[in-house]
């Protein structure tokens, strides 16, 4: 029986592939330790699986402190994971024609944090991401409380910030997934 994503296996002979495909995005660090720290870490592992499984493409793009830090590097943003309004709240004050779920829901049950603005430019600085699509970004309270939320996309060439109702969905905003291993 072939290993799934979930056993480990076929996913870390795709992380591999990624990582030395896009070396670009992690200079300095060595695909063994990061190996190293996957294989001592199976839960995250399994959170990786979930990203793939969305269509995410995780890959490490440099460290937090002494953590290797994965996002979703797919060029749009994570099939698997579009026509999401923004949150749990927002979801439930849709009245009719509701999305299937929420993204910050989504994220958290995937194991993952939404990107914050900062993160996602820090994103597009390594590459070219979202020229199609758009991602819904952790929201700051003060905008989430008065019923908005954020996204972000690059057109133009430049990255943009926007603003919707939180109770929005689209086919092509999804979100970025964010995980320290």
């Amino acid at each position: 029986m072939p290993e799934s994503a979930s056993d480990g296996g076929d996913l870390l002979q795709r992380l591999s592939a990624r990582f030395a495909a896009h070396s670009s995005r992690h200079a300095g660090i060595a695909w063994s330790d990061v190996e190293k720290r996957l294989r001592e870490a199976p839960a995250k592992l399994k959170v990786l699986a979930a990203m793939e499984e969305t269509g995410g493409e995780p890959d490490v793009i440099g460290k937090d402190g002494d953590a290797f830090v994965f996002v979703d590097c797919a060029a749009e943003s994570p099939k698997g994971r579009r026509s999401l309004c923004y949150d749990q709240k927002a979801l439930d004050a849709r009245k009719e024609n509701k999305p299937s779920g929420a993204a910050v829901e989504t994220a958290a049950a995937m194991g993952v944090s939404l990107l914050t603005e900062a993160q996602y430019r820090d994103l597009q600085s390594i590459g070219v991401f979202d020229l199609k699509t758009s991602s819904w970004i952790a929201t700051p309270p003060a905008i989430r409380t008065l019923g908005g939320a954020l996204f972000c996309d690059r057109r133009y060439d430049a990255v943009f910030t926007y603003h919707n109702g939180a109770e929005s969905y689209y086919a092509a905003r999804g979100f970025r997934g964010r995980i320290l291993i």
